[in-house]
Parts: C-alpha cells; sequence; structure tokens
C-alpha cells in the first residue's frame, strides 16, 4: 500500500519530486532534495533538478565525471552540470524536451536530440529525453526511500494544460520508460491552485468568494500557459472548477535571457568587440544568472559577466563586462510586458518562404498580448495567481498586475500570495495525490479541450474535388475523467486495408456537445492516425463510437461493431505497425 503521495513537476526548464504523507492530511508537501552532478565528479542535492541532459564524448570528461551514488557507469548527466557543461558545448544538449514532446511537426519517438548537433553526437528522442529526467527523479527518491521505492507511491505528473491529447498519452509513456507503474496526469495551473490552498489550509475559502474568477499566469522558463479557474457554490461548500485554458506559448525565461545578451552584445558591438555564435551562448547563459541575482538581490546595481575568449585575432582572451540593472529592467518590461489596451492581440509578422524546421517559437514576445488574447475570447478574472520563475520577480509582477487592473477597472484584483513559484506544481500535485487517496479539495475540470474526428461525406464524386470532411465532436470541453459516452449516429469503419483517421481540437470552443458537427477550418489538426484496421476482408463494417476519458486524464476512442462484438481501438497513440 502506497505510503507517500508523489507529486512530480516534469517542467520545460526544471523538474521537481514533492511528497507529503498519505496519511497526514494537515501536512504541507515538501520538496525532495535531488541529488545531481553540480561539477565533473561533484554530487550535491538542489530543490530543483534542471531539464537539460548532456551527452558527452568518449574523451571529453573524466572517468567518474558523471557519476551518481546509485550508478557509478553513469555516461550522460541530468540537471545542473548538464545545464553548465551544455552552455560550453551545445551540440551536446538535450533542452526543451517538454516542448518537443508536445511538437505535431515532427515525429517525437526518432532520434533527433540535440536538434541539428553533428552525426557524431548520440541522438535522443524527445520521448526518451523525458523519460530520462523521470528516470532520474525515481532513482533519486529509491536511494533515499529504499523501502517505499517510487512506482509503489500515490503518483501524480503534471503536463501543460495545452496538452493535447497525443502529448499526454506521450508523458504517460515516458513515465512508463522511466519504470514507474500507475500514475496520474494533472494540469499545471491547476496543481499550482492546489498548493495554493494546500499552504493556506482552510482559510483559503476566506480569500475568495462566489463568482471569483482565478487567473493563473504560469511563467516559465521555456513556456507560457494561462487558465481560469471559477470559484462556485455547491451544497453550502466553495468549489473549485477550471472553466477555460489558453494555447500552449514557447515563450518564456529563455528568451529573457537572450534578449539581454543581445543587449550586452550591441554594447559591446559599439565598443568594437565581435562575440561569434559560441560565445554569444555563453553570454546568454550569463545573463540567465545574471538575471535571477538581480531580481533576487534588490540591492546590486549590476552584475559582473564573463565571455570566455577564442584565441583569435579578433578577441583575444576573456571579455569582462556587465549587466545593468536599467538594461534587466528596460530590456525585459518594455520588450516582454508592455503596457498595451485590453484589444491588443499577438502581432503576426509576414512569414519569410523558407524556414529552419524546429520548435514553433511564439513570433511575438509581448506576454501581455498574449494574456490580452486569451481574456478577450474568455472572461476577465477577479483573482490572480502568479507561478513560474519568472514570476518570482516583484517588479514583473507589479507590471502584469498593472496593466491586468487598467483591464478589468476600479475594483482591485485580488492576488493570492503564498506560493513557491519554482515548487508549487509539485507541491500540487503531491496535495492532489493525497486528496485521491484520502479526500478533500477538488478542482473540476475535465479535459482542456474539445476533441472531433473526421468524417468524410458520402457525396458524388467530383473530378479533381476530395471528399468534403465533417468534424463530429466525440468529446467535449470539460469531459470529467472516469467518463464514457456513445455517440448517436452510426458510422462506417473501413477494415482490411490502410485508412487515415483525422482528429481536430479545440480550447476555445466550450459549448460544442457530443456529437456536435463543425467546420474543420475552425479546428486544429492534429496528427492522423495511419493504421489498418483488422477486419476478415476489406470492406466497410458499421459502428458506433465510443469516448472515453481515463481516470489518468486521457482519451480513448473506440469502434463498437453494431451487428456483432467487434471492437477497434483508436487511441492517439497508435502507430503503423
Amino acid at each position: 500500500m502506497a505510503r507517500y503521495a508523489i507529486g512530480i513537476d516534469l517542467g520545460t526548464t526544471n523538474c521537481a519530486l514533492s511528497a507529503a504523507p498519505i496519511d497526514d492530511k494537515d501536512a504541507v508537501p515538501e520538496a525532495l532534495g535531488i541529488p545531481q552532478v553540480v561539477h565533473a565528479g561533484e554530487v550535491a542535492p538542489q530543490p530543483l533538478l534542471p531539464s537539460f541532459l548532456y551527452l558527452p564524448g568518449e574523451v571529453e570528461l573524466p572517468s567518474g565525471a558523471v557519476a551518481l551514488p546509485w550508478d557509478a557507469d553513469r555516461r550522460f548527466a541530468v540537471g545542473a552540470f548538464a545545464r553548465e557543461q551544455g552552455a560550453s558545448v551545445p551540440a551536446r544538449l538535450v533542452s526543451s524536451a517538454k516542448s518537443w514532446l508536445s511538437n505535431a511537426g515532427i515525429d517525437r519517438r526518432s532520434p533527433l536530440l540535440p536538434w541539428g548537433a553533428p552525426d557524431e553526437v548520440p541522438k535522443l528522442s524527445p520521448l526518451e529525453a523525458s523519460a530520462r529526467y523521470l528516470q532520474h527523479l525515481r532513482e533519486a527518491w529509491d536511494a533515499a526511500h529504499p523501502d517505499e521505492p517510487l512506482a509503489q507511491q500515490e503518483l501524480v505528473v503534471t503536463v501543460p494544460a495545452s496538452f493535447d491529447a497525443i502529448a499526454r498519452e506521450l508523458t504517460v509513456e515516458a513515465a512508463g520508460m522511466a519504470g514507474l507503474g500507475d500514475l496520474t496526469l494533472l494540469e499545471e495551473p491547476q496543481a499550482a491552485l492546489y498548493s495554493w490552498v494546500a499552504t493556506h489550509g482552510p482559510t483559503w475559502r476566506k480569500q475568495v468568494t462566489v463568482g471569483d474568477l482565478i487567473l493563473v499566469c504560469d511563467i516559465g522558463g521555456g513556456t507560457t500557459d494561462f487558465s481560469l479557474i471559477a470559484v462556485r457554490e455547491a451544497e453550502g461548500q466553495l468549489e473549485l472548477e477550471r472553466v477555460a485554458v489558453g494555447d500552449h506559448i514557447l515563450l518564456g525565461g529563455d528568451n529573457m535571457d537572450l534578449a539581454l545578451a543581445y543587449a550586452v552584445r550591441a554594447r559591446l558591438d559599439a565598443a568594437g568587440t565581435r562575440l561569434d555564435d559560441w560565445q554569444m551562448r555563453a553570454l546568454t547563459y550569463g545573463c540567465r544568472v545574471a538575471k535571477e541575482v538581480l531580481f533576487t538581490d534588490t540591492s546590486k546595481d549590476e552584475f559582473p559577466l564573463v565571455v570566455p575568449g577564442r584565441g583569435s585575432k579578433l578577441i583575444g582572451g576573456a571579455i569582462r563586462t556587465s549587466l545593468t540593472r536599467q538594461e534587466l529592467v528596460d530590456t525585459l518590461l518594455d520588450g516582454f510586458f508592455p503596457v498595451v489596451g485590453a484589444d491588443a492581440r499577438p502581432m503576426a509578422p509576414r512569414r519569410t518562404g523558407l524556414t529552419a524546421i524546429g520548435l514553433p517559437y511564439a513570433s511575438d514576445a509581448g506576454m501581455t498580448r498574449h494574456l490580452a488574447a486569451f481574456l478577450g475570447r474568455t472572461k476577465m478574472p477577479s483573482a490572480i495567481l502568479f507561478n513560474g520563475g519568472v514570476t518570482r520577480s516583484p517588479i514583473i509582477r507589479d507590471r502584469i498586475l498593472g496593466v491586468l487592473q487598467s483591464w478589468v477597472g476600479k475594483t482591485p484584483l485580488k492576488v493570492l500570495e503564498g506560493v513557491d513559484p519554482d515548487l508549487a506544481v509539485s507541491r500540487g500535485a503531491s496535495y492532489y495525490a493525497r486528496v485521491r487517496s484520502a479526500g478533500g479539495v477538488r478542482i473540476r475540470g475535465g479535459t482542456a479541450r474539445a476533441y472531433y474526428v473526421g468524417i468524410e461525406r458520402a457525396e458524388l464524386a467530383v473530378p479533381g474535388v476530395p471528399p468534403r470532411v465533417d468534424a463530429v465532436c466525440i468529446a467535449p470541453f470539460g469531459m470529467e475523467e472516469g467518463t464514457e459516452v456513445e455517440l448517436p449516429q452510426t458510422f462506417g469503419l473501413v477494415v482490411g486495408e490502410p485508412a487515415s483517421f483525422r482528429f481536430f481540437g479545440s480550447a476555445a470552443r466550450g459549448d460544442d456537445q457530443i456529437a456536435s458537427v463543425v467546420d474543420p477550418a475552425e479546428l486544429e489538426e492534429l496528427p492522423p492516425i495511419e493504421t489498418a484496421m483488422e477486419g476478415e476482408a476489406t470492406g466497410v463494417v458499421p459502428v458506433r463510437l465510443h469516448a472515453r476519458v481515463t481516470e489518468i486524464g486521457t482519451l480513448d476512442l473506440s469502434a463498437v461493431e453494431q451487428q456483432g462484438k467487434r471492437r477497434w481501438k483508436l487511441s492517439f497513440n497508435v502507430r503503423v505497425e
């Protein structure tokens, strides 16, 4: 029987693991110090495990440089040392694995990371990289709790609210590869709010009222997510319900680090000092450290930066400069958090005809414009909860709050305080794991998107015109875990030959119901499933579609034969054999 409720934040930039005894409802979840290589040959516990994986060359590091207490022969590094060494040798560094895992434009099971690395560098798939982060967390926990292995505890792993069904399935698969058994998925913004509830105990009900709409503003190192959670009343008790989620925006602290590096480089260029790409990467890493120090220690007006030299005629020896507080504030506030109106929208610049393949980064760095777009299609909040490492800065929080207050009007926004932005997600996931086992406050949510399947119309053939396709809703927004529905229509399932199944999703269509028919042009298309359904002969079998949201938060779709007992599963993780 599980003794601990475990929450894992599988973050884009950092991972964390928190735990609480299941039988102690008053215990606040605590973060595990995660042993990791911090310098070559040196292991120390840290509250966060940076989501970086380094693949050293055969003779690059001395023997035992990346060894761990539980694995003396480890050949790769995860965590602080990986991030540090990767700043010097970026071609061997895997980063942003979670963003790659959600990228529908690539095969997420193919070995392609580090992206763009030379052929001699070994490659990992986004799936395997995610599994290695989870593996490190499992090993660290098991080493500290040999009699209570992680795989046997009540386990919750968080995902962005904007993750689609495929990315959620892949996260579960990565956990299985890491040796973790049964688990539940939880959206990160909900986890952050659970952490706030756990921190305040019963008094949380005194800080919000029925009708409040809480904006969870989550700005991490690599991504930004917005969610709205409503405060409702049921049988005389306050309850919480997630009512809207935003897009998965690849925009965060990493963008800020790069912007600061460009500002410093411009100053160096003006002084006649040129940096190459390798030195620019080192400068970006230095700016990240400087940003965190200056935001944390308000007594400092600048932070020194050292860029390694390249021994060329242009640059001889290390370059010494600094990042000033004024540069920090001007670059980040005006560039990323501009003062805009509620009608502002992200700018979409004219695209270049050819572009490099990679992550679908946000083209507009103005986070306040992205926030305005989200609230423009939902509702204005009455309260806000900040989460993510970027929101540690009081300067940034004040700017976001000021812009948001100008949109809301005279009624002051409630600011929900009392969570650690770096650890709130893992602590909230641990609290939720205990709630699932022992009871407590729960946020009603269900699916964060509505899902649709493409149905080809039965129409007369027209030369040069492909058959039209309707999108039929199989799972409306907010469909609860453990729920199964049957669509009333009868469809024809192609069996015995290869076929393509098209799926669509939307985070904005909250009113569609089961079996609603929608124009696919209004939806986001997901990668199709290419497969051949088993059948004794080629043909079309009349079926009814059954959709089920599993208890762990993934979506299953099955086709059930009308005049027989056969059942075909159309899960989003089906692949051509």
